[in-house]
């Protein structure tokens, strides 16, 4: 029934490997990233809202960024908004919007997905999230979507499928693995059972409530003994109460990791999680030298496989550089080597001692 369907865009996080662009106040998913004319979080509500009811679209973020919301989804019921009053990770989020819709509907089925990925082909992946919410809606499943992985990468977690499908192109999972290292990554190409974890998660709220019960009863007792006042005048002010006493934790490690009901869509939709900046340069067009150039005063000398992102009116020259990522801001200037992206979580802890958080 396409009315107890319901979706949840998850869109508290700060994207802090996008600095110095996305940062604490105002980060990725609000951003236009690959310059489409569009900010992740618009590109994430315009594909959902082609076959999910508006008014059964939610957004879960910090409330530090509600009226962003508001401002960038003017076709969103600014009811629709809940705001975390601090960040708890994806487990008490998820247990948010999911005792809530049960409250309100016990037939709700939901899709959980992040405001700031990329997918390239809408029309697969509706197809696969109609496919998820109809096994949902049969079975007692907590189910995911694979993406089928193109290379080994170090940056994702993986996902290992049983090789019998339950269901047409459904399997159920086996294991969940961390991001491992290159080779580790590379065996988990080789032996074809495994995908990249994308963070899109599918199930009937009746039946994730269930696991939290059993796998987070902290967090379940928390939220079963709130939900008479959620859809009330009083659903602010217990979440307010409530959201401090919760387990930090991400739902994978809190309950799929240790469900026995978890399964999978193994998915081809042109998906990235756009988490780095590399990962950007893989989906932003490139010139005859591999550079991707995000702005209109920059011009490039001797360089190579660079992506470079500029706003204003400065002229930005670059000669001899290879390989690294360079992105200028009106107070603060980036420039990184590729190979080290994943550090610059740890150059802006250096910052946030030197300089304090003025720059974050």
């Amino acid at each position: 029934m396409k009315k107890n369907n319901y979706v949840a865009i998850m869109a508290g996080g700060i994207g802090s490997r996008f600095w110095p662009v996305s940062r604490v106040d105002y980060p990725k998913q609000f951003l236009d990233i690959l310059n489409t004319g569009q900010t992740l979080i618009q590109a994430t509500f315009d594909r959902f809202v082609q076959y999910i009811p508006v008014e059964n679209i939610y957004v879960v973020t910090s409330i530090q960024y509600k009226e962003i919301v508001e401002k960038q989804l003017p076709d969103l019921n600014p009811e629709n908004i809940l705001c975390e009053p601090s960040r708890k990770n994806t487990a008490p989020c998820i247990a948010y919007i999911s005792y809530k819709l049960n409250k309100l509907n016990p037939k709700s089925n939901l899709i959980c997905a992040p405001a700031d990925h990329l997918i390239l082909d809408n029309t697969s992946f509706i197809k696969t999230s109609l496919e998820a919410l109809e096994f949902t809606e049969k079975n007692n499943a907590l189910l995911t979507l694979g993406i089928k992985p193109l290379q080994p990468n170090t940056g994702y977690g993986y996902i290992q499928f049983e090789q019998h499908a339950v269901s047409d192109n459904i399997y159920k999972v086996k294991t969940f693995t961390e991001k491992p290292d290159l080779e580790l990554a590379k065996t988990f190409i080789v032996s074809g059972d495994f995908l990249w974890n994308a963070g899109i998660f599918v199930w009937q709220t009746k039946n994730i409530i269930a696991a939290f019960e059993k796998y987070l009863p902290e967090i379940h007792e928390l939220f079963e003994g709130a939900k008479n006042t959620f859809n009330t005048q009083k659903e602010k002010e217990t979440i307010e109460l409530i959201y401090p006493l919760c387990l930090s934790i991400s739902i994978d490690y809190g309950i799929l990791e240790k469900a026995d009901n978890v399964y999978v869509i193994p998915s081809s939709f042109g998906w990235s999680d756009l988490g780095t900046w590399g990962s950007a340069y893989q989906n932003l067009e490139k010139d005859y030298h591999e550079n991707a150039v995000a702005g209109d005063n920059i011009i490039l000398f001797d360089s190579t496989k660079n992506i470079v992102h500029a706003n204003g009116d400065k002229l930005i020259l670059l000669q001899g550089l290879d390989d690294f990522i360079v992105v200028d801001t009106e107070d603060a200037l980036l420039v990184c080597k590729k190979e080290n992206e994943q550090n610059i979580k740890e150059y802006l802890a250096e910052i946030k001692r030197n300089k304090g958080e003025k720059h974050l």
